[in-house]
């Protein structure tokens, strides 16, 4: 008897959870949206609307799962707009107000770094090298000393120039002598009128025999100074450098110097850009080293690579503590103007549905989209063109609206130009 019930209440049961299954639906998924979904009943009846489905569903206990139809093309903002209605509470997004400022045209060069000149310090006369007065490596200013060679017999040519001179002076004053002596006697008629000739030739020669050993004096002491090898630029000291006795000719070499204050950025400009491009502009120059200084740009050349297609440039770089080297690869950016423009974070930088890039802005309580152009990354942010001179851009739920969607805006403080 206790079997009996127990098999009774369990078939019971049974039928009371067959029953509760029969009002669901049984789900076939991989048809999209509202598709595959089919009342259990129906499946055990085989048909779509039986009798037994029809008054479950009169009933009221027949489970009713179909979803309305939706387009699976649109995106999110697009369907919460369609399902919510014209009554529904409008969007919230929050904008920042940004207005145009005087935007940077910044040009990029690659290139490297050059020594303005190098100079190579050479012997103007021969002679064995006595003193070797700098080493590689050092530094020089004009007219510091470098190196010293045997003067030879050149002391005793400026002493016999000197005493050459001195002998020409006297006879000039012997003759200046005789010449007043003639002059006095032949106004007091003492001398012939034919006189005259002979001292005023005289004279005249002993004018030529001092500036004559006057110009043998110089050559002698240029000479002599010949043997001292001046720095004729600053700079620092390369190879070749001379060696103390060595023998030296005339336009032989005594040092190399390198001359770095001013130093060169050597970059080519790019030709889309040379019709912006002139002298004068200012540069700011960054090495791989590390160091960042300001130039200027001081020539252009007017030819481009033929490989290329670009300008040479140089720009000056004042390097007073030597501290740049020559050779060191570079960036140089150079400010060629300036535009209106904005600069934005990068977060407000969005796609619409056509991929195009640009920023979501709010005019009139409605959003709108407008293209931009990126000019020029900064710390601050980004430089772009193409918004209006005072622009609502949205920065948060850009990406939950479109454009043509009335939203609610609550602005933030306004982004004015420095």
């Amino acid at each position: 008897m206790r079997a009996l019930f127990s098999y009774g209440l369990a078939f019971v049961l049974l039928l009371l959870a067959g029953g509760w299954l029969a009002t669901g639906t049984l789900v076939q998924g991989g048809q999209g949206p509202g598709n595959g979904e089919t009342p259990i009943i129906s499946v055990i009846e085989g048909e779509e609307h039986g009798p037994v489905a029809t008054a479950l569903a009169d009933a009221g206990v027949l489970a009713d799962h179909h979803e309305p139809a939706v387009d699976p093309t649109l995106t999110i903002a697009q369907r919460n707009e369609a399902t919510t209605g014209a009554n529904a509470p409008l969007q919230s997004v929050r904008t920042q107000r940004f207005v145009a400022e005087a935007m940077p045209i910044e040009v990029p060069l690659r290139g490297r770094t050059q020594a303005k000149a190098t100079v190579t310090a050479v012997a103007e006369t021969a002679g064995a090298v006595d003193v070797v007065h700098v080493s590689k490596g050092q530094r020089v200013e004009v007219g510091d000393a470098l190196c010293t060679l045997d003067q030879g017999t050149r002391a005793a040519a400026v002493a016999q120039a000197e005493a050459g001179v001195a002998q020409a002076e006297a006879a000039l004053a012997q003759a200046q002598l005789s010449f007043d002596t003639n002059a006095g006697l032949r106004e007091r008629g003492l001398a012939a009128v034919n006189t005259a000739n002979a001292v005023e030739v005289a004279l005249a020669q002993a004018k030529a025999g001092v500036s004559q050993a006057t110009a043998a004096l110089d050559n002698a002491k240029a000479e002599l100074d010949r043997t001292e090898i001046v720095a004729k630029v600053a700079g620092l000291v390369q190879d070749p450098v001379a060696t103390e006795g060595a023998m030296l000719n005339a336009g032989s070499p005594c040092a190399t110097i390198v001359q770095l204050n001013p130093i060169l950025f050597i970059g080519m400009v790019p030709e889309a850009h040379i019709g912006l491009a002139r002298t004068g502009l200012d540069a700011t120059i960054k090495t791989v080293t590390g160091q960042s200084v300001e130039g200027t740009v001081t020539y252009i050349s007017s030819v481009a690579d033929n490989a290329t297609r670009a300008f040479p440039a140089e720009i000056e770089i004042p390097n007073e503590n030597f501290a740049i080297r020559d050779g060191v690869t570079a960036e140089a950016i150079v400010t060629i103007g300036s535009a209106p423009g904005h600069l934005l974070p990068q977060s407000v930088l969005t796609l619409n549905d056509e991929g195009v890039l640009g920023v979501r802005t709010v005019e009139d309580g409605v959003v709108a989209f407008h293209s931009v152009t990126i000019v020029s990354d900064a710390r601050e942010g980004v430089w772009v063109t193409g918004l209006p001179a005072i622009s609502d851009v949205i920065t948060i739920g850009q990406e939950n609206v479109n454009a043509g969607q009335a939203v609610e805006a609550s602005p933030a403080a306004e982004t004015a130009a420095s």
